[in-house]
């Protein structure tokens, strides 16, 4: 796909992104306003994801779609290389709060669903990172579950190479004995690379689930071993589906 595609593809979906919320805020703005209804909100963000994806023509594959049921909640920890990993994962049957940056809260029309339906987070903040907890934690006593990128945002230089997790998802899933879901996204930063320049590719996407952590009894202590088992899981996944990229990136780094 030459540049110029791209540009007009990336303008396609850039006027689709905002083209459809525009449609649906009027809806977005009830569920937010009506006390109880913030859930419908986040159906909504699945009808409308499922809508982006079917215009962009990109088909999203999931595996083990069956390891999540919907009468448990979880705390799922997933990559973060791209900025469709939050529109893919909303396409999960299942209602979830999704712990995000501040910046994404700016983003006219989204940014105002995103701050109302969800957590904005500023990770510059210790005291904005210690609400965002306290917003988690809350979210999952009202009986949904929580989505969060333990990689604290974008931070990888070399995807499909993991950054460090940080504990916050760990240590949430442990206060609240709740299991944790690893979650590996192939490829969107294949589709929208995170490289300044903001151009889609064409590309099927793929969602791997992975089988719960189950963190009954366990305390603080085990946050440590939590963490890499997360990671590892994660990381053999993009490593398989990744093959190419993968041995580019570690001869780089010899």
């Amino acid at each position: 796909m030459s540049d110029l595609v791209k540009r007009i593809y990336s303008l396609y979906g850039t006027v689709i992104f905002f083209g459809t919320f525009f449609l649906l805020f009027p809806i977005f703005l009830l569920t937010i306003q009506v006390p109880g209804w913030k859930k419908y909100g986040r159906k909504l963000n699945r009808i409308w994801s499922k809508v982006f994806f079917s215009m962009l023509l990109i088909r999203v594959k999931f595996e083990n779609l069956n390891l999540i049921k919907g009468h448990r909640q979880y705390v799922i920890v997933s990559n973060h290389f791209s900025y469709l990993d939050i529109p893919v994962l909303g396409l999960i049957p299942h209602d979830l709060v999704f712990v995000g940056k501040a910046s994404l809260g700016k983003i006219p029309i989204f940014g105002y669903m995103f701050r109302n339906l969800h957590i904005a987070v500023d990770r510059n903040s210790l005291k904005s990172r210690g609400a965002s907890i306290a917003k988690a934690k809350e979210a999952m006593d009202e009986g949904s579950s929580v989505v969060i990128f333990p990689e604290g945002g974008i931070n990888s230089t070399h995807p499909p190479i993991l950054s460090r997790f940080k504990d916050g998802a760990f240590r949430i899933a442990i206060d609240k004995q709740i299991p944790i879901i690893p979650i590996t996204l192939s490829y969107n930063h294949l589709i929208l690379p995170d490289d300044g320049r903001f151009l889609l590719r064409y590309k099927k996407a793929k969602v791997v689930i992975h089988p719960p952590i189950e963190v009954k009894g366990l305390d603080g202590k085990a946050i440590g071993k939590l963490k890499e088992k997360s990671h590892q899981v994660i990381q053999q996944q993009l490593l398989a589906d990744n093959p190419a990229a993968t041995i580019e990136l570690l001869a780089d780094t010899i």
